[in-house]
């Protein structure tokens, strides 16, 4: 640590000047961290404290700043009531172009602005805070309610023709997130077919439609062929089928020592369900630009006939997973309300399945990801690296899924003005602002996971508005 006239410059790491600085140069050793304890990973450290700053605040209105930065000693920040005061000005922007019907509406929008992030390659998504970078699934899964519903459609527009442009065999890329560009998803492409679909229909851009109409036949037509994975079409019904031994590549894509907790191979609903609104979309999309939409037709009336005759399941609901390595699975799971929600969604809604999925799943927060009363429900999302990646689809409540719940409801004729006061009373108590990534299954359901989520925020505000 080297000293200057107002602070000091700690090397390799950062350089803060403040009032009344009084170096120290202690090590407090052995520092317990709460909460790294209760997440089962190491929790003590030994921590360098520096010095201290100190002032007096004698009269109402008075100020200290405390500056800290890692540029150049000479790069000194602007003072901090310039930078507090342009900051609030940008957030004042950030809700104006969201056009907030109400206060809960601004504090998502603001929240949402945190997941959008600038790249050397342009505008992507941060999936949560403070541990995920981008995934192409929770970006596209966000995009209708982090860019359409804030404002953003032109930086949304430049996301999409980027992502597009990374198309590997039909498919984007899962995440870089861990060192190595992986392809393990069999849904983030499906999701982006209909965020490009949501683009287009929102703000009636044709132009990005007959740009990307090319690339989207491609999907199709990579899945015809089958691609990684495992992924392909089966010719039998035109349903997606996936899963190759080890791999889990739908989003509950949780392992425990290298094993998935879900993996269900074969034919996940939700995935399915993304098929058919997919294909749907691209006959949409094809129509309105005067293009030919491929094989886009004839696979569509394919799929859509074989899910509204193979998916309702004798328990009232429809399967999870058909024709997995043990058959079919009728495990009550939110996944499936898909298959009511999305625009172009192969079933009408089902009031009958809707109550089950009411009684059984819903919590103040969203659905829980498995039925209580299923064997291997886990209703604490806490604990050890293991113990939360076993429950993390096993019962954990996830808020994004209230969107889709809102949806499905929504088309029943159900009301759902009171659906959001769940969410709307976390805002103050987790991630200041902003909603959780998951949550207890168990009452009273406290938050857990990332304290901000961006699919969180962005299918509450989305689900709100539109």
């Amino acid at each position: 640590m080297l000293p200057t006239a107002d602070g000091a410059v700690v090397e390799q790491a950062y350089r803060m000047a403040g009032p009344g600085w009084a170096p120290t140069g202690q090590w407090w050793r052995g520092v317990h961290h709460r909460e790294e304890a209760a997440r089962g990973l190491s929790s003590e450290e030994d921590i360098w404290f520096a010095g201290r700053f100190g002032g007096s605040l004698d009269t109402p209105g008075d100020t200290l700043e405390v500056l800290a930065w890692a540029g150049d000693l000479d790069d000194r920040p602007a003072p901090a009531t310039e930078v507090v005061a342009a900051a609030r000005e940008r957030h004042w922007k950030v809700i104006a172009a969201a056009t907030p019907a109400d206060s809960v509406d601004a504090t998502l929008a603001l929240a949402a602005d945190a997941f959008v992030v600038r790249t050397a390659a342009g505008p992507d998504v941060v999936a949560g805070y403070p541990w995920f970078g981008a995934w192409s699934r929770d970006t596209m899964t966000s995009y209708e309610g982090l860019f359409l519903a804030t404002g953003r459609a032109e930086e949304g527009r430049e996301l999409l023709r980027a992502y597009a442009g990374t198309l590997s065999q039909g498919m984007l890329a899962n995440t870089a997130d861990t060192g190595s560009v992986e392809y393990n998803t069999c849904d983030a492409t499906m999701w982006f077919l209909h965020a490009v679909d949501r683009h287009v229909s929102v703000t009636e851009d044709t132009d990005l439609a007959a740009e990307l109409l090319p690339a989207l036949r491609g999907v199709v037509d990579a899945h015809l062929a089958g691609t990684r994975y495992g992924i392909r079409v089966d010719p039998a019904d035109g349903l997606v089928t996936q899963g190759t031994p080890g791999e889990a590549l739908t989003w509950m894509d949780a392992r425990v020592y290298g094993v998935p907790v879900t993996p269900r191979a074969g034919k996940p609903v939700e995935v399915n369900a993304l098929w058919v609104n997919g294909l749907a979309a691209i006959v949409y999309l094809a129509a309105r630009v005067g293009q030919d939409p491929g094989a886009a037709p004839q696979v569509h009336a394919r799929a859509r006939d074989a899910f509204r005759a193979r998916y309702p399941a004798p328990t009232g609901w429809l399967y999870d997973v058909l024709d997995g390595p043990a058959g079919n699975d009728m495990s009550l799971r939110s996944n499936q309300l898909l298959a009511w929600s999305l625009p172009h969604a192969p079933l009408d809604p089902d009031e009958a399945a809707l109550r089950a999925i009411g009684a059984a799943l819903m919590t103040p927060l969203g659905p829980r990801s498995l039925a209580p009363d299923s064997p291997g429900f886990i209703g604490n999302h806490r604990g050890a690296p293991a113990q939360r990646d076993g429950a993390y689809h096993q019962g954990t409540v996830w808020p994004w899924t209230i969107g889709p719940y809102a949806d499905a409801t929504r088309k029943a004729g159900w009301r759902i003005s009171d659906l959001f006061t769940g969410i709307e009373s976390h805002l103050p108590e987790f991630g200041l602002a902003s909603v959780s990534e998951t949550a207890d299954g168990y009452a009273p359901h406290a938050a857990t996971g990332c304290p901000f989520q961006g699919w969180s925020v962005a299918e509450a505000l989305r689900a709100r508005r539109f």
